[in-house]
């Protein structure tokens, strides 16, 4: 009775090469689209090539487009490997022998464990320390800025300057929502704003695309965060949280502009007499004298 060979699996060095010369050119290729654009190399944010917009804005899209590099690489390793194996280990015409088999591979177990809570662990590090500098109020502010939110406009108070300014919800005044036509926040560039964001009603989301940055706003909280706009310019803002009907026309701009542009914005306020600061009081059915007058136009009775 003749003794039975072992099964072995096939000698598969040969066929190694050929994968490894496509895995260098595919990551080769990806690494050279990823140069190709600013815009690729902002992680597809909103950007400018003259500059960042906030002393924050930097900081933002380096933490993004940190995470993607990490992720990507992550994803080319894994795809590798995937190829790889389909490419080396994959039955051929005329092959009856099987592979080893294995039950269990105590170092690559091991890794499966071990390298998920590296990369968390490296990514919450990161995170936590940007969104730490970000949300930090303790440096001192040139100016103050409250910013009220309410269906479907916004109200903004300077503080600073004991002024403020109104907006009324577009189709109310006939504008259907024209951008340009939406309350204005001025800004004056490289100087620190404290912003105080309160809401009247719901709540609201106060976002500029361009800061890279929105905070929720809370009936009855107050939420406040810290920039220094650093780019002269014109962007957009809006309402980030579904407030109601109206949302989609909750639009605002805001003008980043040099000191003294702002101080005659300023005065130009003060003098059509808009001094002072508007209160939370204020709804969506009351008008600026505060009469209580409703939306049908009728009085309400005094408590």
């Amino acid at each position: 009775m003749s003794e039975r060979s072992p099964v072995r699996s096939q000698n598969t060095s040969r066929n190694r090469r050929p994968a490894l010369k496509w895995g260098a050119l595919v990551t080769v290729a990806v690494l050279a689209l990823a140069g190709c654009s600013a815009e690729v190399q902002r992680g597809f944010l909103p950007g400018y090539t003259d500059g960042e917009v906030t002393n924050q804005t930097g900081r933002i899209t380096n933490l993004w487009v940190g995470s993607w590099i990490a992720a990507l690489a992550v994803g080319v390793i894994t795809w590798g490997l995937i190829l790889w194996c389909i490419t080396v280990y994959r039955k051929r015409k005329n092959d009856d022998r099987l592979p080893v088999q294995l039950r269990y591979h105590v170092p690559l177990e091991v890794m499966y464990v071990i390298m998920p809570i590296i990369m968390v662990g490296v990514l919450y590090y990161f995170t936590a320390r940007d969104q730490s500098e970000i949300q930090s109020n303790e440096a001192p502010t040139d100016l103050t800025v409250q910013v009220v939110g309410k269906q479907w406009s916004w109200d903004f108070n300077y503080l600073t300057d004991d002024v403020y300014d109104t907006g009324e919800h577009a189709q109310e005044i006939g504008l259907d929502g024209v951008l340009t036509e939406q309350p204005t926040l001025w800004l004056p560039v490289d100087e620190r704003v404290q912003f105080v964001l309160n809401s009247r009603d719901v709540i609201h989301s106060f976002w500029v695309p361009a800061f890279l940055y929105k905070l929720d706003m809370f009936p009855g909280r107050t939420n406040e965060f810290q920039i220094v706009p650093t780019r002269v310019g014109e962007y957009v803002g809006k309402c980030a949280e579904l407030c109601g009907e109206e949302h989609s026309s909750m639009l605002f701009n805001v003008k980043v502009v040099e000191r003294d542009e702002y101080d005659a914005h300023i005065a130009e306020l003060r003098a059509a007499g808009q001094t002072g600061a508007l209160g939370l009081e204020y709804n969506r059915q009351q008008d600026l004298r505060g009469d209580n007058t409703n939306v049908s136009g009728t009085e309400e009775e005094d408590n």
